[in-house]
């Protein structure tokens, strides 16, 4: 028999959620078999499983040593990757803001939020190197709680990245994207010169098989309903510095949106102007598309912004109108 005591980061779940990151190689039908049996229990007495777990709580498990190994992650491959990601480097990401429970991070561009591959390095795996290394995240919380990014910025957009550190952290950033009482606010450089305010509506629909989606002016079946709005911040005629509000945030929501009403993102190579990019490319040498995840505002009336990239700066200042 084996006890496990309820930590912060395994309180306020549900006691089978707990049970399969504790014993992950064990079906969920195991699982429930053994609640019934008695041989999993929750302070000392039968659950069903959909107790949730208050700190401090004692689980015991009433298998011998060799089906608990079987059972459980195996603890060597465990300390392997939790070492291995003590050793990654920041590359780029730096931290805007820090609590008990949440990080906000800047991500730089040619970098993936969360990983698409099982053998790719994304900012979610560098900030738990950095988790790890601070001392926020420890290999005995690292077997049963993940630290992990909430919302995702594509490969070559930069900027504000939410980070969940404790379960309770995750849980009020996916709740406040969820019901999207944090907003989230974007700079980007676009083609051609705006300068009044402007709301966009439409739907989207995403080829799977492209990985690229479109806008459409009228709701068609699979099509998502999409709100885009924004306002200029400075206008040069050839191009206009923007700032972008996502209602929504659809895949590619930006990019598509801003695209089907001729003012493209410059260096998009998905949905951008060819031509635009060819001429940014050789002026300034914009090699990804100037899309800024720039400001997000809490529903406490907190306020977080992320320094705008030099190449934003350049670009507005050297331009000419």
């Amino acid at each position: 028999m084996k006890t496990f005591t309820i930590g912060t980061n395994d309180a306020n779940q549900r006691f089978d959620k707990y049970l399969k990151k504790l014993l992950p190689n064990a079906s969920v039908s195991f699982l429930y078999k053994m609640l019934r049996k008695k041989n999993i229990t929750l302070d000392g007495k039968k659950a069903t499983g959909k107790e949730t777990l208050q700190k401090g709580a004692q689980v015991a498990v009433f298998f011998s040593d060799e089906t608990l190994h079987k059972f459980m992650q195996d603890t060597k491959k465990l300390q392997e990757e939790f070492h291995m990601l003590q050793r990654l480097p920041m590359k780029g990401l730096s931290i805007i803001y820090e609590d008990t429970d949440i990080l906000i991070a800047d991500k730089p561009y040619n970098m993936l939020s969360q990983k698409a591959k099982e053998q790719d390095l994304s900012a979610n795996e560098y900030l738990l190197g950095y988790l790890i290394r601070s001392g926020a995240l420890s290999l005995e919380t690292f077997g049963t709680f993940r630290p992990s990014v909430c919302n995702r910025l594509d490969r070559n957009t930069t900027g504000l990245l939410l980070m969940g550190k404790t379960l309770a952290g995750a849980q009020m950033l996916s709740e406040g994207l969820r019901e999207r009482t944090i907003h989230k606010f974007y700079r980007a450089i676009v083609s051609g010169n705006v300068t009044k305010p402007v709301h966009l509506s439409g739907w989207l629909i995403k080829d799977e098989h492209t990985d690229q989606v479109k806008i459409l002016t009228q709701e068609q079946k699979d099509a998502v309903r999409i709100e885009t709005s924004y306002t200029s911040v400075q206008a040069k005629g050839t191009c206009s510095l923007l700032e972008i509000c996502l209602i929504t945030g659809k895949t590619h929501q930006i990019r598509a949106h801003l695209a089907s009403v001729g003012h493209p993102v410059i260096g998009d190579r998905k949905y951008g102007d060819p031509s635009v990019n060819h001429k940014f490319y050789g002026t300034f040498h914009v090699d990804h598309q100037l899309l800024h995840a720039y400001r997000l505002e809490f529903p406490d009336g907190r306020v977080f912004t992320a320094p705008m990239p030099e190449i934003f700066k350049e670009i507005m200042e050297k331009e000419r109108g």
